[in-house]
């Protein structure tokens, strides 16, 4: 028990990490978003999340799986050496991404047309062209850098491109009035910088030839995070078009915007992930493997809905803080905020989905992936034509939480047969039942006093709750938080 509590800590330890760089990285990210609601008209805005939206999908066919590969076959050394299995999915990137991006930028016109992007923004194309690129570059020198516990540097070079990119937005949009092409152009320079410092990891681990026999391996595994990676991301993004579709840019301006405000829970969900992947990796053939996978998704569903709650709460409250004479979201962006809490609560079941993948990977059964993501975008599509109609910008949040969780149920399903793990249902549910019990009371409960105490009561009551219930045991904490 107690090499599993110096496992759990590990895990932590690595999650705190990747947890400072990217809550400092996401703040920063974060502040634009402020930025531009108070620079940018919503219409303005809804176009960049539209471009972005389309870059989301275009970044999987990009990297079609070999980062995944990577991770799995660095990690176990089963086919070739540390440097061959760094060189070849790196150059193979590196190439297909360079055509990909040269094709775009010379088809920028016709794509601009067919894509519906006004004239007047066509140079966002080859932008973002290019940021793919260097994005998908930069992909395996980073994995890298996670495989090999490099957190420190890791998070250093990620929290740079972020403040290379606020500062290039800052200078382009206010300085020189570049408005939405400014945007992307500041991307542009922030991955340029990003790719520029990793050059000397990837000078060193490279030996500058392709493998073709590893590279086949590695596609082939790789190859069903295409349509998975797809899939994946059509429940991210796809909500934006298809508000755009059924309502206008504006709508998807202040979705946009409220979306973002949901950046509170991915973070948990993405630091989460970076420190988790390489973890299961490294501890698979572990003999108590099984249950220690079992305990920190119960652990990782307890803080994740805390969060998730008390976000919910006070969220009201956090956007109306006013910095230098401005709220944190503008007011003209206001109507959007009933749709947060339910972006959070999708978030929590994105990293449920993300805690369960890890049988997939051991068991090397990827051929699933597709399936199981198609599922939660199949999910996402069809509830959003549905609830839009209805329910506008809160019918596409709702789209989501159904997707996440669809896809998390449907994971559970298939690894349960290839990788089954004993998880603890019973606490996993009464946390997230517990949760949507004091958040039902503060949606109906009648205002009484100072908004503030009815917020701070129901946190105290979801505590307490989960202690009555034995949820939260405090020996158990006391553990994990002192070195056995």
């Amino acid at each position: 028990m107690s090499r599993m509590r110096e496992q759990i800590r590990s895990l932590g330890a690595d999650t705190a990490i990747y947890g400072i760089s990217t809550i400092v990285g996401r703040f920063l990210s974060f502040l634009l978003v402020f930025f531009y609601t108070n620079v940018l008209a919503p219409g303005d805005y809804g176009v960049v999340a539209y471009v972005y939206s389309l870059i989301a999908f275009l970044g999987i066919v990009y990297g079609y799986g070999l980062e995944s590969a990577y991770f799995k076959y660095a990690s176990t050394r089963e086919h070739g050496t540390d440097r061959e299995n760094f060189s070849t999915p790196l150059i193979a990137l590196a190439i297909s991404s360079f055509i990909l991006s040269l094709a775009i930028s010379l088809a920028a016109p016709s794509l601009a047309r067919l894509a519906d992007i006004p004239s007047s923004h066509l140079a966002v194309i080859p932008y973002a062209a290019w940021i793919l690129f260097l994005d998908t570059t930069a992909a395996v020198p980073f994995a890298a850098l996670r495989l090999e516990r490099k957190a420190r540097l890791f998070a250093a070079l990620k929290v740079l491109n972020i403040v290379v990119n606020v500062a290039a937005n800052v200078v382009l949009l206010v300085v020189f009035h570049q408005g939405v092409d400014g945007i992307f152009l500041s991307g542009l320079i922030a991955s340029a910088s990003t790719c520029a410092l990793l050059l000397p990891i990837i000078i060193r681990r490279c030996e500058w030839r392709l493998k073709p026999d590893l590279f086949k391996i590695m596609f082939r595994f790789g190859i069903p995070y295409v349509p998975a990676g797809l899939a994946s991301m059509m429940i991210q993004v796809v909500d934006r078009p298809i508000l755009r579709a059924l309502t206008d840019d504006a709508t998807v301006g202040v979705y946009q915007a409220n979306y973002r405000l949901g950046i509170f829970m991915m973070l948990v969900v993405s630091m989460y992930d970076y420190a988790w992947r390489p973890f299961f990796l490294l501890h698979a053939n572990d003999p108590d493997a099984k249950a220690l996978f079992s305990r920190i998704l119960t652990y990782f569903v307890l803080v994740s809905s805390a969060l998730t709650l008390v976000l919910s709460l006070f969220i009201e409250d956090l956007v109306k803080i006013r910095v230098l004479g401005h709220s944190l979201i503008n007011s003209n962006y206001w109507s959007g905020l009933p749709i947060v809490p339910v972006v959070l609560a999708g978030y929590v079941f994105l990293g449920i989905y993300n805690n369960l993948i890890a049988g997939i990977y051991i068991k090397e059964k990827t051929q699933y992936l597709p399936a199981i993501t198609f599922v939660g975008a199949l999910l996402n599509v069809v509830v959003n034509f549905i609830l839009i109609p209805r329910l506008g910008m809160m019918g596409a949040a709702l789209a989501t939480l159904v997707a996440y969780a669809g896809m998390a149920l449907t994971l559970y399903i298939v690894v349960r047969k290839a990788y089954p793990v004993a998880y603890d249902w019973v606490r996993i549910g009464v946390i997230l039942l517990c949760g949507a019990i004091c958040y039902f009371l503060y949606l109906h409960l009648p205002a009484v006093g100072h908004p503030i105490l009815l917020k701070t009561g129901l946190t105290a009551l979801f505590v307490a709750m989960l202690a009555v219930f034995r949820v939260i045991r405090l020996g158990d904490v006391a553990k994990l938080l002192t070195r056995a």
